[in-house]
């Protein structure tokens, strides 16, 4: 089934498109009797689905042109299926193990087909307010950012490969950037709700009132931080180091005990590496400072904490390991950032690696306490934190994140090791 022109499939046109396209329906063994369809979006922005017969099952995901809750009268472009699409194909290539492998993308009808996680997968964020330990967290996230950020970057590839990749996003950018102008919930331009709104009085903001109010406004009236954050966004709208998944926080991720998959890529574009990971460490960190809410009779959480502390410390050691290892592996093939027959002394190498990593690190406190921030006083709080019924205690476990956030903004540039970052993050807790 080939359309001209977008149109919403609901169940019922859903079942014709799956029998018209061989991508999809060899995938349920063009077996149609017992096939199950089940819409399980948000109700937000997409539509999801579950497909599932007795032969195998995907999920197709459609972007609208408009935002769903609200609907035609808020337009939003479904280009961002497009971008979705391209990085989840992206990635899945340079990290198989770790990104759902997409099946079919239609380009017109902004739908992507792509495999389904199934039970006992759940979102991340969930499984830490459930308080579930996850032992190959570490090692697979770290081997998800350092094989997709290395791989896309100058230091493995030429400058016309790389140019020619991020022109893949700059066809389109623009479109998709135009109607995330106009701010709603979750979805806007990084630049606007990260770097900008919680510095200023925004009708988007928010924080738990009236406890931090006073807080919002210091974050508001901190000359320093306003200095600092402007470096980052300028770094952010600026630096095209390498295809970043753009949103890559706790809710993006699926896990089960041996199982990590990163998905919903869908403001993925060419930006800087440690938009990512701070994105990631970010997360752990505010799910770090909400265990205090969610102790009950049963479970101090004092040993979860711990256990958060300790993956937070693995993440960021294991993805410089790697990062650097791959580093290694390539250093005398094409990429154009540091050629081999500019840069072949190994002291001049070695130099050259621990200011990348350093710099990198410190991207990634920078991206990271943003995060935190625009999580606490801006708009589109976490799980994490809404969950805890008392807003008094709800307030006292953000006000630790917040205070840890600033002070990290600001003197990032101090820290010399993950384990300094663990201690300042035990120190403020």
């Amino acid at each position: 089934m080939a359309f001209s022109e977008f149109r919403r499939l609901d169940e019922d046109s859903l079942i014709e498109y799956i029998k018209a396209t061989p991508s999809l329906s060899s995938k349920i063994g063009n077996k149609f009797d017992d096939l199950t369809i089940k819409e399980v979006g948000d109700g937000n922005l997409n539509f999801v689905y579950i497909v599932a017969g007795s032969s195998g099952s995907f999920v197709l995901k459609q972007a609208l042109p408009y935002i769903r809750c609200i609907g035609e009268s808020w337009p939003m472009t479904k280009e961002r299926a497009y971008f979705e699409a391209m990085a989840l194909k992206e990635h899945g290539q340079l990290c198989p193990g770790h990104v759902p492998e997409v099946y079919h993308f239609d380009h017109t009808m902004a739908l992507i087909g792509m495999r389904y996680l199934e039970p006992p997968h759940i979102i991340l964020r969930k499984g830490l307010i459930a308080g579930i330990e996850y032992p190959l967290l570490a090692e697979h996230m770290s081997e998800y950012m350092a094989r997709t950020l290395f791989s896309t970057s100058l230091l493995y590839r030429t400058t016309l490969e790389h140019k020619r990749a991020d022109l893949g996003f700059e066809t389109v950018i623009h479109l998709h950037l135009l109607n995330f102008v106009e701010m709603w919930s979750y979805a806007g331009l990084p630049e606007q709700v990260v770097f900008s709104d919680p510095y200023k009085v925004s009708q988007f903001n928010r924080c738990t009132s009236p406890f931090l109010d006073r807080d919002a406004e210091a974050v508001r009236e901190d000359n320093t931080l306003k200095l600092e954050v402007a470096e980052l966004k300028s770094k952010f709208c600026e630096r095209a180091q390498a295809l970043i998944h753009g949103d890559l926080h706790t809710g993006s991720v699926m896990v089960t005990l041996d199982s990590t998959q990163v998905i919903d890529p869908e403001f993925a574009f060419y930006g800087p590496m440690g938009f990512d990971i701070g994105a990631f460490l970010g997360n752990l960190i505010l799910a770090y400072f909400a265990q205090d809410g969610h102790v009950d009779q049963g479970n101090d959480r004092k040993t979860y904490k711990k256990w958060i502390l300790k993956t937070i410390e693995e993440t960021w050691t294991l993805f410089h390991n790697k990062f650097t290892a791959l580093w290694h592996q390539h250093k005398d093939g094409s990429g154009e950032a540091y050629l081999p027959e500019i840069y072949n002394n190994p002291e001049l190498q070695q130099l050259i690696q621990e200011k990348y990593m350093k710099d990198l690190f410190h991207d990634t406190l920078g991206f990271g306490a943003a995060k935190m921030i625009r999580r606490i006083v801006g708009v589109a709080h976490v799980e994490d934190f809404e969950s805890i019924e008392d807003s008094s205690k709800r307030a006292a476990c953000e006000r630790r994140a917040l205070d840890l956030a600033k002070m990290l903004l600001k003197e990032r540039r101090k820290f010399q090791a993950i384990t300094e970052v663990i201690s300042a993050i035990q120190l403020q807790s």
